[in-house]
């Protein structure tokens, strides 16, 4: 089977790189996406979620993204997030901890001062770190 590389990239730099890998799905703007070595040249717009890295031997690997793009070209994946972490080195007690402050934000009544559209993305974060953290 063909392979396909991937890289995961944030602001601080490379936070993860596949070279091998068979498939790689992503949680895109319009839906999830399964990408293969091949793959037409296609910029996408990725939703908070997880990039999921299929390798041979049906190894598997999960990385939480925040808001961000993917570059797929025939032979290579990028993809530009402002954070990414592997499943293996999600902090399970801070992503809990960041799951409360965000539902603490939303609930506050009448806070004028609370930008719920931040909170919200927070709480999404939060949400998709313990999501992610379970494939350890």
């Amino acid at each position: 089977m063909n392979k396909i590389a991937l890289d995961i990239v944030t602001p601080n730099g490379s936070v993860y790189s596949e070279q091998n890998a068979e498939l790689v799905v992503l949680q895109t703007e319009s839906g999830e996406m399964g990408v293969m070595a091949g793959h037409i040249p296609t910029v996408a717009p990725l939703k908070i979620g997880a990039v999921r890295v299929t390798r041979s031997g049906n190894d598997k690997d999960f990385v939480a993204v925040t808001e961000g793009f993917a570059e797929i070209r025939p032979e290579k994946v990028t993809v530009l997030v402002q954070a990414a972490e592997q499943a293996t080195e999600i902090d399970v007690e801070r992503a809990k901890a960041s799951l409360l402050r965000a539902e603490e934000r939303i609930n506050e009544e009448q806070a004028a001062h609370v930008d719920f559209h931040r909170a919200e993305r927070a709480l999404h974060r939060a949400l998709n770190r313990l999501e992610v953290a379970k494939y350890r």
